[in-house]
């Protein structure tokens, strides 16, 4: 067992392959949300706290560092006739003296409160604890003889454990003196009711294909325009999901899968066993939940498919066909939004219980197989 220092850990708030979105200088997608905190301070009402939340991977966080930098970079109006100009717009460039303190964590104005390292000191914690917590509060008494704006960013808010979340909501209640807080959410309905209560709302939308594209751009993925467009079907608008998929080879297992699926009922077990086993082994679980969530996206496309009455783009190919004759009508629909629900409730249970990735995918093959038998009745 290993030791690691702080400055060892991974950032938990940034996606493996691709910049933290402190380094990213232009939003896309996104500019309702941005004209909602604009307007908000040119009306000289900005909320002191602000809850982003929306599809994972969308830009919550590239979105809120933007707002931070604003405020952190635009001088106050003092009403004194050297006063300066309005800001017209929210950019400020990376090469501004707050937003280069800002990527390097060193502008004493800003707090990320974020996972910190285990008990143990071997790794990330799996939640945000209230020590943390505790920092932020050590930070506004440190703070507040520098007078001026205040920025603390909350990175993911529904990764806060009872304790943290409850001593949050404590400073929320009485928000110190010129601090604005922004909490990222994915999954908002997780945060105590009282802590949403104090936030002012954004929900950020998942991307159109063409804002998709450039953003996967500006974080560095050279990719022709086919790609983009295969992976703005497969994630869903989400750049996270995007980068994921092409950092681990995603697409090429999205098409694996598809063959598999092309024989069914009564698919190749030699097949799908050697499938299987490409997620088992130390090493191998980022892949084993790759092949989890393309096993969802592809039931998700076949129930959509079906009550749509309608195949989406081909992602894969021979992915239409096969979609069009495992989904054929509404019938054919539910059967697979049904088993998408089943499944992904036995592959939490069997990660609960450490079961051997193989057989749960195995498992989960199988139990597709046999749904397929179920949809195509549908049709007779």
């Amino acid at each position: 067992m290993v030791d690691l220092s702080a400055q060892e850990l991974p950032e938990p708030d940034a996606l493996i392959g691709a910049p933290h979105p402190r380094f990213c200088p232009k939003i896309y997608g996104h500019s309702a949300a941005e004209a909602a905190f604009f307007d908000s301070f040119t009306a000289g009402r900005v909320h002191h706290a602000w809850l982003i939340h929306g599809p994972r991977g969308v830009g919550k966080a590239s979105l809120v560092w933007s707002f931070a930098r604003f405020l952190l970079a635009v001088p106050q109006d003092d009403g004194s006739m050297f006063a300066p100009a309005p800001p017209k717009n929210l950019h400020i460039p990376l090469d501004h003296p707050v937003a280069h303190r800002m990527t390097i964590l060193s502008e004493p104005r800003l707090f990320l409160l974020r996972r910190g390292m285990n008990a143990a000191k071997t790794g990330l914690a799996a939640d945000i604890l209230v020590n943390e917590v505790r920092k932020l509060k050590n930070f506004f008494q440190m703070s507040a003889a520098d007078g001026g704006r205040r920025v603390a960013i909350i990175d993911a808010a529904d990764e806060l454990n009872s304790q943290a979340a409850n001593a949050l909501l404590k400073i929320l209640e009485e928000p110190p003196s010129g601090v604005t807080f922004f909490l990222v959410a994915h999954q908002p309905w997780r945060l105590l009711p009282t802590l949403r209560s104090r936030c002012r709302d954004l929900r950020l939308a998942p991307l159109p294909g063409d804002d998709l594209a450039l953003a996967m751009a500006q974080a560095g993925a050279a990719q022709s325009a086919n790609m983009y467009t295969t992976l703005a079907e497969l994630a869903s608008g989400s750049v996270g999901a995007a980068m994921t998929l092409q950092n681990q080879a995603g697409l090429a297992t999205y098409a694996r899968l598809i063959a598999l699926f092309s024989a069914i009922p009564g698919l190749s077990r030699p097949s799908a066993l050697s499938l299987c086993e490409t997620a088992t082994g130390r090493g191998n679980e980022s892949h084993f939940e790759l092949i989890l969530g393309l096993i969802d996206i592809f039931l998700a496309r076949l129930a959509k498919a079906g009550a749509m009455g309608y195949a989406p783009p081909e992602a894969a190919p021979d992915e239409a066909r096969v979609i069009a004759m495992l989904a054929p009508n509404p019938l054919a629909a539910r059967v697979w939004a049904d088993l998408a629900q089943t499944l992904s409730m036995r592959a939490r249970q069997g990660r609960a219980v450490n079961l051997d990735p193989a057989t749960l995918l195995m498992d989960i093959v199988i139990k597709i197989d046999d749904a397929s038998r179920r949809a195509l009745q549908t049709h007779r």
